[in-house]
């Protein structure tokens, strides 16, 4: 019986985030980066961005630039990171290693032959798994086979032990490998699948937890053999649930609408679509926080479910809203800024506005309205008379606004929506928005007489 390691094993976690150059990242791959990334700040760890582009054709500079600004947009600075294509010498190294340990053998077999030994064996009742017929080639024959063209590929040979392994999300788990067909680590073409070079980097950069994604529960097992078989310690691991849809289904086809890019050029905040993968699928209700720091507070990996995770894109709208309705100036400071929204109004504006903002770019149209020109409403020239001879001198405060509708009122006998609705209509141009005792302060007097009059 193999163990992986032990909780509290490590006191500074070496975790990484891993993703493949070939796309951009989506909602679902930046669940396991926010998580592994709390994860190593919560404890003063590191987080290593690693590229696994060992699948040349597919990966592309472009897309891994573009997951490098996704996270960090989404906050996450890495500590470290390298690319796999730049260590193909130690992969070599590592399959000879395992070859001289007898624990790498060669395979001649098709994808045909492979598949009806398959169909067979289910037949007969028994599990589809690789039979191991490589394994009885005397050298002659497999001089045979390559002299007809066939190339192998090299399949890592399996103890027949349970492996047993503390899972930081589903507890104590275990796999008997004896249930499972030897992996291959090597193709036809000479060119690494996903696993040798994974546990390869995870040793020589010393990562001490694994925090990945459901589907990879079986790959544990082998991975930690293939650890002890390199002569390493495992790593503990740590397998979150996976998201789905608001109808029940997986999000695979749907990833382009939910790339972190699709995201962020949407409008989302940022702090929502963190706060949606940090918490969603746990014990913690997802909600509105102010900063990462405050997210980071809220974050416990054994709260994680042992059930799908619902994802549903209306409720990160919704928490989107309430994050940004509820930010600090200063917590906003810099892109308003970027908007040439300054001055000593700028703190006053943004406080007054932010809760009628369905996406942070609204905020330009809103300050158009308090420091620029907006098209002219007509009035009633009597009741234009009357609110220009009522408006109060400056300077204003927030008492202002029910100072001059009062008067205005007793000037007019008119009340409720048709004295209110006019002048919103006159000040702003527009049907609805923030409290108009807010915003008329920020408007000026000679701009609200110049509104007044169109």
């Amino acid at each position: 019986m193999i163990e992986a390691l032990k909780y509290g094993d490590f006191v500074a976690p070496v975790v990484r985030f891993a993703p493949s150059p070939t796309g951009r990242i989506h909602i679902g791959n930046a669940r396991t980066a926010v998580l592994n990334y709390f994860f190593a700040q919560k404890q003063g760890g590191t987080f290593i961005l690693r590229f696994d582009d060992t699948d040349i054709e597919r990966s592309t500079e472009e897309f891994a630039a573009g997951i490098e600004v996704d996270l960090a947009w989404l906050g996450i600075t890495p500590d470290r990171k390298f690319r796999q294509s730049e260590r193909f010498a130690l992969y070599d190294a590592a399959t000879e290693k395992l070859k001289q340990a007898g624990r790498l053998y060669p395979c001649y077999e098709t994808q045909e032959e492979l598949e009806r030994r398959r169909r067979l064996q289910i037949a007969r009742g028994a599990p589809p798994i690789y039979d191991r017929a490589a394994l009885n080639l005397s050298p002659s024959e497999r001089a045979a086979l390559e002299a007809e063209g066939r190339r192998p590929h090299w399949r890592f040979k399996l103890e027949p032990e349970t492996v047993r392994w503390r899972d930081l999300v589903r507890g104590e788990s275990h796999i008997d490998c004896a249930s499972l067909s030897d992996p291959v680590l090597i193709r036809e073409d000479g060119s690494y699948l996903y696993t040798l070079p994974s546990v390869v980097d995870d040793l020589e950069s010393g990562v001490t937890h694994i925090i990945r994604g459901e589907d990879h529960v079986t790959n544990t097992a082998v991975q930690i053999q293939l650890f002890e078989a390199l002569g390493g310690r495992a790593p503990q691991f740590g397998h979150h649930n996976l998201l789905i849809g608001a109808d029940g289904q997986g999000l695979s086809k749907r990833t382009g609408a939910l790339s972190i890019a699709g995201l962020r050029e949407s409008g989302v905040e940022t702090l929502a679509v963190a706060a949606m993968a940090a918490l969603i699928g746990s014990s913690v209700a997802v909600q509105p926080v102010h900063s990462l720091q405050e997210l980071a507070g809220l974050f416990d990996l054994s709260a994680i479910s042992h059930s799908s995770a619902r994802f549903d894109d209306e409720e990160l709208k919704t928490l989107s809203h309430r994050v940004l309705h509820g930010l600090s100036y200063e917590a906003v400071r810099q892109r308003l800024e970027a908007l040439d929204i300054v001055g000593h109004k700028a703190e006053r504006f943004w406080l007054a506005a932010r809760g009628n903002l369905e996406k942070f770019a609204d905020i330009s149209d809103w300050w158009t309205v308090v420091a620029g020109e907006i098209a002219p409403h007509a009035l009633e020239a009597d009741f234009v008379a009357a609110a220009t001879q009522s408006l109060p001198p400056e300077p204003w405060d927030e008492t202002t606004w029910g100072i001059w509708t009062g008067a205005l009122k007793q000037a007019t006998g008119k009340k409720g929506r048709d004295l209110f609705h006019p002048l919103r209509l006159a000040l702003t141009g527009r049907e609805s928005g923030p409290e108009l005792a807010k915003l008329l302060p920020l408007i000026g007097r000679s701009k609200v007489l110049a509104r007044l009059q169109g």
